[in-house]
């Protein structure tokens, strides 16, 4: 599966406008909402669902989460969608803020990873990702790749042991093997970015902790990144971006301690594009949290 490229809007070291508020206090990682001044990038698009086919199967296909194609199509069957039904394809994302150049931003809210390379490259990739399961949640902070590995050992943590004694304590490349045939090591050792032989977990909590990718998706990756490379793991639900005059949001479904629409308002406060906001399809979008760029800005009704 080819990955996704997107085009590279402007420089992206001073491409973010970053916002000091917060409501409550964060882990370190848990960034406030930026600016991405490009609006975003990538595009949504429609198709036509055929006989037999499930969302399932068509994320996979357009190189997308099974979570972002569900959000996406709301009311949408997504194992058994109806044959001619015309769904979104939301190929379209607000990047993250970035730390430094190149380097990889997770973003746990929206299960995705962005590669922003060396500065005046022409292309960000963007790779839906599976994520820790919970209790096992993937762990947010900043890190650096200390190794890549081809056709790596799974050392089968005591915890899965645990639960699957008939595992044995290493298990060697191969199909059988989760990790697939390529892995990047962080600096924290127990977490891997890494493909999987399990493609429709991507888009879902469906891992011990570490980040899986499609498996020709970790292929391109791996060919790219190399050893140092920056890692951020964030949680940002809320996403904000501009472009001539316009202004766009995209939010994602929160835990219980999500931001309100009011918190919302203040970083727009914050960021001087309250004036330029259609408060109705702010709140539309909030609440519909369809996981793509929406713009909300005022329009002028004649």
């Amino acid at each position: 599966m080819a990955s996704r490229l997107v085009p590279l809007l402007g420089v992206v070291a001073t491409a973010f406008v970053l916002l000091s508020i917060s409501a409550r206090p964060v882990q370190p990682a848990v960034s406030g909402p930026a600016v991405y001044v490009g609006g975003y990038v990538g595009a949504l698009s429609q198709y036509k669902v055929r006989q037999g086919e499930s969302l399932i199967e068509i994320a996979r296909r357009f190189d997308l989460g099974y979570n972002e194609i569900r959000d996406a199509n709301q009311g949408v069957d997504p194992v058994l969608p109806k044959p001619g039904a015309v769904i979104t394809i939301p190929s379209a994302w607000i990047p993250p803020p970035v730390p430094e150049l190149p380097c990889i931003v997770v973003n746990l809210a929206e299960l995705r990873l962005f590669y922003f390379p060396a500065d005046g490259a022409p292309r960000i990739e963007s790779f839906p990702i599976g994520i820790g399961d919970e209790g096992a949640d993937t762990p947010l902070g900043y890190f650096h790749v200390v190794e890549k590995i081809v056709d790596p050992y799974w050392h089968v943590p005591k915890s899965i042991r645990r639960q699957r004694p008939q595992l044995p304590a290493v298990v060697a490349p191969g199909a059988r093997n989760p990790l697939g045939r390529h892995a990047l090591r962080l600096s924290r050792q127990d977490i891997l970015i890494h493909g999987t032989n399990r493609p429709y977990g991507i888009g879902r909590r469906s891992s011990h902790g570490c980040l899986r990718l499609y498996s020709a998706d970790m292929a391109a990756l791996f060919g790219k990144v190399r050893k140092g490379i920056r890692v951020s793991i964030i949680n940002q639900p809320v996403k904000l971006g501009v472009k001539e005059g316009r202004v766009f949001i995209e939010v994602h479904r929160q835990g219980e301690d999500a931001a309100g629409v009011g918190e919302i308002l203040h970083m727009m406060a914050e960021a001087n594009l309250l004036q330029q906001v259609d408060m109705g399809k702010l709140v539309r979008a909030y609440y519909e949290n369809k996981g793509y760029p929406v713009e909300v800005t005022w329009s002028v009704r004649k």
